[in-house]
């Protein structure tokens, strides 16, 4: 009879992010610091939500109230460690709120690039009571903890750097600070801890030893790649994981039919969903929310955050689209700024220097040349000619303007909101229009042109003369 596997014990996870980062040289708390526009604390976070946890405790300590201001929304128990004496007395705060039966899973807020796959195996690892650890092998592991093994291979314990004797600091195999264990038998070796090293700190590490000493299996875990288990101590490592995190979504990318001119110059931030055929060339930032249909091409040095970009639609070149949906087929750019609650429906045309905010566009309509739309409504086919305004703001409030289908506005124009232009209307070239222009018939607004005969145009006094 096959043997039922254990029931996965519940999970709580716990997040060390009480450290300071003096090598920040910064006054923002370590774990705020900005990896691809968000805090390194906001990546962990997103990780362990993925693992499904009973509950996520986060320990927190210098920067406190700026920490929690940053994840007001977050769902997660807050733990303040009000003195830094190490990461066994970090964990220590957070146990009272963690049932007896519970595995515990301690991740660090400085390590962002943990892929959710790699803790599930660690997770699984620890099941039936055992200790799982993540480890990794660095041809240079100056700076990290050493995991010391016996001559069967069996991992005894781990020395931090500052304790290490020379032989110790010839070992490769690294603690990555990560690991997991059952909470009872925490409870009781985190108890046990003493702060009798180089760095009075009450270590987590040592409650590698205590498992052994208590013949409680400890399982190492290497971790697949070095770069997803590095922390942040200083700007340096900062920017090498922002090199590495922009590599794997770049490759992410790719690997779903996206082509990139240089992949080297494409940062991703947010979460990127892509048809097929879609390209995308040099110095494109993706942030927040991207839906990209099929064949989108997306110019240089383009900024697109929280859009929706429909199928065969082109941006050009130092184009911005915030918080809007563009239809199919559309022509943005090059040079232009798509607003937040913008859409623009099949076909349209947004030019050189046009800036849409607040509207909506219908199918087919052009504004091809420097102009600006706010909080406006315009039906199909219309034509917005070069310079157009639409003036919607008196001082105080914001007025909408209304442009129905197959209208036709003159270059120049300023359109004073409210105010409504009727379907297949046409705007004179230079008019100010303050009302309602009807459907079908032309509007403008001239002020009498005059020549003034007898004017002479100022002359400069001669170089040296008197003034």
């Amino acid at each position: 009879m096959q043997r039922s596997q254990p029931k996965p014990s519940p999970l709580s996870i716990v997040v060390l992010a009480a450290g300071q980062g003096k090598r920040m040289n910064s006054a923002l708390p370590k774990v705020l610091q900005p990896l691809a526009g968000r805090p390194l604390l906001a990546h962990v976070l997103d990780t362990a939500r993925r693992l499904e946890p009973t509950a996520v405790y986060v320990v927190y300590g210098h920067g406190g109230a700026a920490v929690r201001d940053g994840f007001a929304n977050a769902q997660v128990a807050w733990v303040e460690q009000a003195q830094q004496l190490g990461t066994g007395h970090a964990l220590l705060q957070a146990l009272p709120g963690i049932a007896d039966e519970h595995n515990v899973l301690v991740l660090c807020g400085d390590v962002p690039l943990i892929r959710a796959d790699t803790l599930r195996e660690l997770i699984a690892q620890a099941d039936g009571g055992a200790v799982a650890l993540l480890t990794v092998t660095l041809p240079d592991p100056s700076g990290y903890g050493r995991v010391l093994r016996d001559q069967n291979g069996e991992v005894q314990r781990i020395v931090e750097q500052k304790d290490a004797t020379a032989d110790e600091l010839r070992v490769n195999e690294a603690n990555t600070g990560i690991l997991v264990a059952p909470a009872r038998a925490l409870r009781a070796w985190l108890s046990q801890l003493k702060a009798d090293n180089v760095q009075r700190e009450y270590y987590l590490t040592d409650v590698i030893a205590m498992a052994v000493r208590d013949r409680v299996p400890v399982v190492p875990v290497t971790a697949p790649t070095a770069a997803e288990v590095l922390g942040v101590n200083d700007k340096l490592q900062l920017a090498a994981l922002e090199a590495e995190y922009r590599r794997l979504r770049a490759r992410a990318l790719m690997e779903a039919g996206v082509t990139l001119i240089d992949p080297a110059r494409v940062d991703v931030r947010g979460e990127v969903t892509a048809g097929r055929d879609v390209l995308m060339d040099v110095n494109v930032i993706l942030e927040g929310k991207i839906q990209l249909g099929d064949g989108v091409h997306i110019g240089p040095n383009c900024l697109l955050r929280d859009a929706h970009i429909g199928a065969g639609t082109t941006l050009h070149a130092n184009s911005v689209v915030q918080g809007a949906e563009i239809g199919a087929n559309c022509v943005i750019g090059p040079f232009a700024r798509i607003r937040p609650g913008s859409t623009l429906h099949a076909g349209v045309h947004i030019g050189n220097f046009v800036e849409v905010k607040n509207s909506e566009i219908g199918a087919g309509s052009k504004a091809n040349h420097l102009s600006y739309l706010g909080d406006t409504d315009i039906g199909t086919d219309s034509n917005i000619g070069a310079g157009t305004i639409t003036c919607n703001y008196d001082g105080a409030n914001k007025w909408r303007t209304n442009i129905g289908a197959a209208a036709f506005i003159g270059s120049g124009s300023m359109l004073v909101a409210p105010v409504k232009i009727g379907d297949g209307a046409t705007i004179g070239a230079g008019s100010t229009i303050t009302r309602d222009a009807p459907a079908g018939k032309l509007t403008l607004e001239r002020s009498p042109q005059v020549t003034v005969d007898d004017w002479q145009r100022p002359q400069k006094p001669p170089k040296g003369s008197e003034p």
